[in-house]
């Protein structure tokens, strides 16, 4: 199997890809593909009760993978693409949102695929790990981290619920 090189902009997620601004998915680089097709998985290994999946997608026809893929089962823009249902049990991606002030690692892995996978929208990890299994072609994976700040005791309003 083929490595593949795998990059994003930042070494710790923005704000904007996480559950704290927009949730906007990320764009990812890919280089040393030359499949017609890319699969994605984004995990998160120190979730409180084990990995932690927020992202499947699939079909993706590129050697990039866009920012801003709409959280829908069938994608056509800015790139076609077919989505999973992730541990969040929504259907494409849900941004690093670990408890606060626990920094966590997120693992996004990306598959090169010789053909388009057979598995329906909203299918989850390990129907495309199955599908993956006797397709792809090659793999690759960065790695960035996340840390929601926990709110000083000191501030004003620190502790109330309103």
């Amino acid at each position: 199997m083929r490595n593949l090189a795998i990059e994003v902009d930042f070494d710790r997620f923005p704000p904007e890809h996480t559950c704290d601004g927009e949730n906007i998915s990320p764009a990812i680089r890919v280089r040393g593909s030359d499949a017609p097709y890319l699969a994605v998985i984004m995990d998160d290994p120190d979730a409180p009760r084990g990995t932690f999946t927020h992202w499947l997608a699939w079909n993706i026809p590129s050697t990039e993978i866009p920012e801003g893929i709409p959280p829908e089962p069938r994608v056509s823009r800015p790139v076609a693409a077919v989505q999973g249902t992730n541990d969040f049990r929504r259907i494409g991606y849900a941004g690093p949102c670990p408890p606060k002030g626990a920094s966590h690692r997120f693992f996004i892995r990306v598959w090169s695929v010789e053909r388009e996978l057979d598995i329906p929208p909203g299918s989850g990890r390990a129907a495309l790990e199955n599908a993956l299994a006797s397709v792809a072609a090659g793999c690759g994976e960065t790695m960035a981290t996340y840390e929601r700040r926990r709110v000083p005791a000191s501030l004003p309003g620190a502790g109330t619920r309103t």
